[in-house]
């Protein structure tokens, strides 16, 4: 009997670690901080214009606040990923979302980023590289050995997959 291969679009089980929340956190904070604190800045050191300074302290602040506050944990409940014997699932983003499946057949290297935020919490990255048009898939925000281990795993099943990955 000839096995059949389900490598449809579905939800993939894995939730991305707990610390990516605070990774995300601190990423948004270092992109959404810096221009309100130089509005506060100049708010207190340069009084005649403290009118105009306060207003675009609060216009920068409240958004980069609110998204701070909203985005890690939308993020968090959105992110998923799983590999499979057949397949590498994963699903993205916050307000555009994007689910991806790819057969392993069709994957051409796989490998790992951590940048310095990630290290600080002990994360890292997955980026499978296929051949489609699409791009890349990448998983972000799991547990630095367990992306270690999915790498040599990865390595192992597609030099396993029948195919030639173009």
């Amino acid at each position: 009997m000839e096995r059949t291969h389900d490598v449809g679009l579905r939800p993939p089980r894995h939730r991305v670690d707990r610390r990516a929340p605070a990774w995300w956190t601190l990423q948004a904070a270092v992109l959404a901080l810096p221009l309100p604190l130089v509005f506060g800045a100049l708010y207190l050191f340069i009084p005649p214009a403290r009118f105009v300074f306060v207003w675009l302290f609060l216009a920068f602040l409240v958004p980069g606040v609110a998204y701070m506050a909203v985005m890690p944990v939308w993020r968090y409940r959105v992110h998923r990923w799983e590999v499979t014997e057949e397949a590498v699932y994963a699903v993205s983003g916050w307000l555009w979302q994007q689910w991806r499946v790819v057969p392993l057949s069709r994957v051409q290297t796989v490998e790992t980023l951590r940048g310095p935020l990630q290290q600080l919490f002990g994360l890292s990255g997955v980026t499978v590289t296929t051949a489609s048009s699409s791009g890349a898939v990448r998983i972000k925000g799991i547990d630095r050995r367990i992306a270690r281990d999915l790498v040599e795993h990865l390595t192992r099943a597609t030099q396993a997959t029948p195919g030639d990955a173009t």
